[in-house]
């Protein structure tokens, strides 16, 4: 996925309201942005440091910019969640999950919840991260009934024969593998396992990130 319009640099100022970002520009201005993702996002909020924001071309927009990406160490972190489905949708189209094949239909019903992907005969859902613990990947970074849930529905799917994949999307480069985070939401951490074990398959994918594009484009291993 482009960046376009193309993101303008500055530096965080703080993150409140989960939704809002005070950066100040490299030009000197100092603008409210939108943050597009509802974790805690552990280990990237850094007072002061790199990030990029993309500017709206809509001019009814309430707030006409919104974060894109935060560096941090060497490597840039693409932090809007709202995408994951996206990028999943380009890896997947990409052949990177040869075991996810054939007409791909996007927000799906599925016992009650929705689910991100209907690719071929499976349900498949999208999970972004951006937290890290050394250079594993993990998720999520706050608890998140929710994707308890979305894990449940796929488990009670499998067992009642059909096919369903969860895909976690890294979206970061910075990472060798992926397990679950036990000691921010241990029940989500067993319900995946429980999930994986009744047949349910567990993808993970790190990104490669820039100022210019972001794409998952890598398997990692997953480790349960």
């Amino acid at each position: 996925m482009i960046f376009e319009p193309p993101l303008i640099p500055g530096r965080l100022i703080r993150r409140y309201k989960r939704f809002l970002v005070d950066v100040d520009l490299d030009d000197g201005r100092r603008i409210t942005a939108h943050c597009p993702n509802t974790g805690a996002m552990r280990g990237i909020q850094i007072v002061g440091g790199r990030v990029w924001l993309q500017p709206s071309t809509n001019p009814k927009r309430k707030l006409p910019w919104t974060w894109k990406l935060v560096r941090v160490g060497h490597a840039w972190v693409h932090v809007d969640a709202v995408q994951g489905s996206r990028l999943a949708v380009e890896a997947i189209t990409a052949g990177l999950i040869p075991e996810l094949s054939g007409a791909l239909q996007t927000e799906v019903p599925l016992g009650g919840s929705r689910i991100d992907l209907r690719v071929g005969e499976s349900y498949v859902e999208v999970k972004s991260t951006t937290l890290v613990e050394g250079r594993t990947a993990r998720f999520p970074d706050a608890v998140t009934e929710r994707g308890r849930r979305h894990v449940e529905a796929l488990t009670a799917s499998v067992q009642g024969g059909g096919r369903a994949a969860i895909l976690f999307g890294i979206q970061r480069p910075d990472v060798d593998g992926f397990s679950p985070a036990d000691a921010v939401d241990p029940e989500f951490s067993e319900a995946l396992r429980r999930a994986s074990g009744a047949g349910v398959a567990v993808f993970a994918l790190a990104a490669r990130v820039s100022p210019r594009r972001v794409a998952l484009v890598r398997r990692i291993p997953v480790w349960l």
